[in-house]
């Protein structure tokens, strides 16, 4: 089975995640996608993250009635910080029979190079581009890697910083937002602070 791997703190998850999701599991050459939630981005301030099993909800709750795309708390059994490379190895001694490519933005393709042992990854795993509008193209050396799949997506250009930023200042992000994940965070009166 082909799995696609795509790598979020999904915080939240919203309808932009989902449209690439499933875009990639309808139109590229893989059986599943995984969101996999990431606990910590070594990139990423962990203070602004919520709890990680809240996050995993949400995915749960995006991704319940997609038949192709599901959740994945896989990383959170692994020390942190993490990176990529091990979470692969690890997937691969678990599911041996799976085949794992990874998902992501053109905005991160630009900054592979800096991925702990990125060569490794190019050289074991197709990696499928969805395009980003502040992707700047010239800047894509591996775009013509053989392992490197640009996928003709939809643009979406919505953030969960957006989401959060707007939540607190009490505006509607609903519409952006998939129902079961705006009730849960309306519930538990999330980034309100």
């Amino acid at each position: 089975m082909k799995i696609g791997l795509y790598f979020g703190t999904f915080n939240p998850i919203h309808i932009g995640h989902l449209i690439i999701a499933n875009h990639m599991a309808e139109h590229a050459d893989l059986d599943q996608v995984w969101m996999v939630v990431t606990p910590h981005n070594p990139l990423k301030k962990k203070a602004t993250l919520l709890d990680d099993y809240h996050r995993l909800q949400m995915v749960y709750l995006a991704t319940e009635d997609f038949q192709k795309i599901k959740p994945s708390d896989i990383e959170f059994k692994l020390s942190q910080p993490n990176y990529t490379v091990n979470t692969l190895v690890h997937l691969q001694e678990k599911y041996p029979n799976h085949e794992f490519s990874l998902i992501m933005g053109e905005d991160n393709l630009k900054s592979l190079h800096k991925w702990k042992n990125y060569e490794v990854i190019l050289e074991h795993r197709d990696i499928y581009v969805y395009p980003r509008i502040s992707a700047e193209a010239e800047n894509l050396e591996l775009k013509n890697h053989p392992k490197i799949h640009l996928i003709d997506a939809p643009i979406v250009e919505i953030s969960s910083t957006f989401i959060r930023e707007n939540v607190k200042k009490g505006k509607n992000v609903q519409p952006l937002l998939p129902n079961k994940v705006w009730e849960y965070i309306d519930h538990n009166n999330f980034y309100r602070k």
